[in-house]
Formats: structure tokens, C-alpha cells, sequence
């Protein structure tokens, strides 16, 4: 995609790096996170405070997602895998889908859901559904933060409602980001999913890129007013993927322009000699700040309408007046040849109409066909005391895996199969296992007897005669039941 019809390529980054500066002196937060990284290399194309600790809001349920797709390809469920809404999961705060207690929905529509939707209640479910209660649940979120690297990132929920324990860090969200695309690549329409059709009722992405951005393909806003507007961001060009992560933002328009300008510095930059993500050094910062009286403090934000329709920035209502300093409607005068509708939002701060989506239908309820049960989820009030315990803030590893390096799937022990092969038996109704010895009349009444348990219990040896010592006999060995072949590693 060309920027301009006539301008050479030193003008072309004249204006991307104008453009970045720009949205970032819009934001008013000159300290907020930004970073720019090449998925293949995982080179770093820009970063700005991208290890510091912050909120990542609902950017959590990329995690949510990807501790779910790991229990599918470990066989601990399926995408069709009936979920349970629970008493715990229905009470959540917005945003939220409003099951009742009791609905059921496959996890395949509550992915779509949180990825969406945001919503709140589903990642509860979610969490319920795959690892029995949302503390266990965040117990794996972490183990599965410390394998990829993740090392500002402490999560103690599946959705990211605010706590001053959960935490991460534009550095984590990018790492967490390229595991997705590279772990679990043929799940990657989930995050750029424009709709979704529940019923009649239409619900729409708060990701302003889709639609807006040429090659944006996912992936996932969030917003607390302790965190700001965040967005972990994808897009392709010309074979080339890049993610994005904007934290901080005042509002959602800023946070969406701010994520274009970045995504055109990053497309215009090369890979090489760049530092990798593993090299980024620490901050030094211990705690996240909280962006609350800045965010939501009186008079901030009135007009926001739900996380995607944030312009509340006069700057930004009204194109062409002075943002700060006077020089921003002068700089983008100047830009008479954009022809890119992206950049054409840059130059005028407008990121017209919302775009319009055909949408993807989802169910509550099970699959169609499904036999199984429901995966049971957590209904009380108070969870098991195993489940209540705190979860300590962890301590970061030293180094950082490499996120091409899938997470080891766990094969089931020789002593775990035996138990599994033995289920069926020790399930069967009690009107099938032979009955408790008694007195025979005769031998003839005992042969018959002794003829019917051997035919109900495979293998067994026929009871050897009174007063008669056993005989050794050659045995065949009982065949075990075929295990199922081990989940396929994650490519």
C-alpha cells in the first residue's frame, strides 16, 4: 500500500513519526506503554515503556483464551464441551452477557463471547468449565505466564475486573499475543471477529481497527478506569504481521488512532539489528499506576458510550483545532496526498462511521448432537477450601522461554491409565456384578454358579474343589483397553 501518490520515502516517515508523536501527545499520558513487534522475529519495532507494570484490564482474556485452547489440544475438553453458568459466574459485573445460573453454552461460543462481548460472566464460565473454579483456573494462568516469559504479569481472575494484584505489562501482552498466533494458529478468526448474531440481537467488536485499518485481523481492547484504554492489536501487509500494544489511552478514539500511527511507524521499519522482546530491559517500576482520577475523575469522559466510542478529547471532537500547541492542524495541511483512509483518519482525527460487519451466529445451549454431560462447574456460594486459598504473588523468572517453544502437553501416567481402563468396569449398574457367595445344594448347582462368574468377570480362574490345592495353570493375560492417542503437541 502506497502512503502517497508523489512523496518520497523520507517524507513517508517524516509523517509516520509526526503522526506517533502527535497521538502520543494527545493522550496526555507521555508515560503509557506503547510497543510495536514482528511476529515471525519477534523483533522490537518500538517501545516505550513497555515493561512497566500496568492493568491490563480485559486485555486478560487473551490469557483466558489461551489457557483454554491448551486444555483442548490436552484433551481435557473439546471446543463442543457444554459449559455451565454458574452462581459465582451470573453475578459479575459488567460487561456481561446476563446468563442466568444454570444456562449452558459451548466453550467454542464462549470464546467468541469474551473476545467480543468482553464479557465478564462467560470468562467466569470459562474458567469453571476448564480447571473447576476461577482460583484454580488462575493458578494455571500464571503457570502458563511464567513458561512463556511473561515476567511482569500476575493474574488472579479470568476477566480482568480491577485488583492490585493483577497485573502486566505491554512487554507480557505482546509475548502472550505472538504464543497465540504462533501456538494455535488455526484459531486465529476468533480475534478478529467484527459481530456476533445471539437470537436478534446484533453485538458488536470494541475493536475500532477492524474495518477502519487496512490488514488489521484482531485482537483484543480493554478498559477499568485504573488501566486506561488498552488494545493488543494485529494487522498484515504484504505477508508481514506486526502486534501492537497501546495502554493508557483517555479514550477509546485515541487509544484506536494512536494504534494506527504505531502500526504505520512499525510497517515502515526494518527487522534488522533490532532488540527481540526477550531483551527488553526492566523498568525499575514496581507498581502499576493507577489511571482512575485521570481516566474517571470528575468531568473526564462523560460521553464515553460503552469501551468502543470514547471522544471525549475537544481536540479530537473538532478537527483541525489546537490539540497543545497550535502546530498539529498546521502539520497535517501539509499532508494533501494521503490517500489511505487510515491515514486520512490520522490527518483529520476522524475515524468516520463505524464499520459494518457480517455477523457470526452463536447459540446458547449444547452442540447439536452432543451425548456427553455438562462440564460441571462451581455453583456454591463458597468454593472448596483447597479452591479459597490465597493466591501469592509470584516471584518473576530470572529468564524468558521462547514463545516459539509450545507448552509440554501432559500424557497420562501408566498408573492413570490402568485407573481409566478400570471406569467403565466400576460404573457398571449392580444388577450386572455377580453375586456374593452362598451355599450350593449341589455340586451341579455350584458348577453353573461358578460357570456364570467366570462368563461375567473375563479371566478369572475357575474356584478350585474342597479340600484340593490349586493347580497352576498356563493364563493368557487379560488384553487393557486401548488408551486414546495423546493430544498432538501445539505447533
Amino acid at each position: 500500500m502506497k502512503l502517497f501518490r508523489t512523496r518520497a520515502t523520507t517524507s513517508a516517515l517524516s509523517f509516520i513519526t509526526g503522526a506517533a508523536a502527535l497521538a502520543a501527545s494527545v493522550c496526555g499520558v507521555q508515560a503509557a506503554p506503547t510497543l510495536v513487534v514482528d511476529v515471525s522475529s519477534g523483533a522490537v519495532l518500538h517501545a516505550e515503556e513497555a515493561t512497566r507494570p500496568w492493568y491490563p484490564a480485559s486485555l486478560t482474556k487473551l490469557m483466558t483464551v489461551y489457557v483454554a485452547l491448551r486444555a483442548v489440544h490436552e484433551g481435557r475438553v473439546s471446543l463442543q464441551t457444554p459449559l455451565l453458568v454458574s452462581n459465582r459466574a451470573a453475578r459479575m459485573a459488567p460487561s456481561k452477557m446476563g446468563f442466568k445460573a444454570g444456562t449452558e453454552v459451548t466453550l467454542e461460543n464462549a470464546l467468541k463471547i469474551i473476545m467480543v462481548k468482553s464479557a465478564n460472566d462467560v470468562s467466569v464460565t470459562i474458567a469453571e468449565g476448564v480447571a473447576g473454579s476461577v482460583e484454580k483456573f488462575s493458578t494455571e494462568m500464571n503457570q502458563v505466564a511464567a513458561a512463556l516469559g511473561m515476567r511482569q504479569s500476575h493474574f488472579v481472575n479470568p476477566n480482568g475486573l480491577h485488583h492490585d494484584e493483577h497485573v502486566s505489562s505491554a512487554q507480557d501482552m505482546a509475548v502472550l499475543a505472538r504464543a497465540l498466533l504462533i501456538h494455535f494458529p488455526q484459531h486465529q478468526t476468533l480475534y478478529g471477529i467484527g459481530a456476533l448474531k445471539l437470537g436478534t440481537k446484533i453485538i458488536p467488536t470494541h475493536n475500532g481497527l477492524l474495518g477502519r485499518y487496512p490488514g488489521a485481523d484482531g485482537m483484543k481492547t480493554g478498559f477499568v478506569c485504573a488501566s486506561g484504554f488498552n488494545v493488543v492489536a494485529s494487522a498484515t501487509r504484504g505477508g508481514r504481521r506486526i502486534i501492537t500494544v497501546v495502554m493508557g489511552s483517555p479514550n477509546a478514539k485515541t487509544r484506536t488512532l494512536k494504534a494506527m500511527s504505531l502500526f504505520e511507524q512499525g510497517f515502515a521499519a526494518s527487522n534488522f539489528g533490532r532488540t527481540t522482546l526477550a531483551q527488553l530491559p526492566p523498568s525499575g517500576v514496581a507498581e502499576a499506576p493507577n489511571m482512575r482520577s485521570q481516566i474517571c475523575g470528575p468531568g473526564r469522559n462523560r460521553d464515553l458510550i460503552g469501551e468502543d466510542f470514547g471522544v471525549s478529547v475537544a481536540g479530537l471532537q473538532n478537527p483541525g483545532t489546537n490539540y497543545d500547541d497550535g502546530g498539529a492542524a498546521a502539520f497535517f495541511q501539509q499532508q494533501r496526498t494521503v490517500t489511505s483512509p487510515a491515514l486520512v483518519a490520522l490527518a483529520t482525527g476522524d475515524l468516520g462511521p463505524r464499520p459494518s460487519f457480517e455477523p457470526v451466529p452463536i447459540y446458547i445451549g449444547r452442540a447439536p448432537g452432543w451425548a456427553g454431560s455438562a462440564r460441571a462447574a462451581l455453583t456454591d456460594d463458597a468454593p472448596d477450601a483447597e479452591a479459597t486459598k490465597p493466591v501469592g504473588r509470584r516471584t518473576h523468572p530470572a529468564t524468558q522461554a521462547n514463545p516459539h517453544k509450545p507448552l509440554p502437553v501432559a500424557k497420562p501416567k501408566a498408573a492413570d491409565k490402568k485407573q481409566l481402563a478400570a471406569k467403565p468396569v466400576a460404573n457398571k449398574p449392580a444388577a450386572n456384578k455377580p453375586a456374593a457367595n452362598k451355599p450350593v445344594a449341589n455340586k451341579s448347582a455350584a458348577k453353573k454358579q461358578q460357570g456364570a462368574k467366570a462368563a461375567q468377570t473375563p479371566g478369572a480362574k475357575p474356584a478350585a474343589k474342597a479340600g484340593q490345592k490349586p493347580k497352576a495353570q498356563a493364563q493368557k493375560p487379560e488384553p487393557k483397553p486401548q488408551a486414546s492417542a495423546a493430544p498432538p503437541a501445539v505447533q
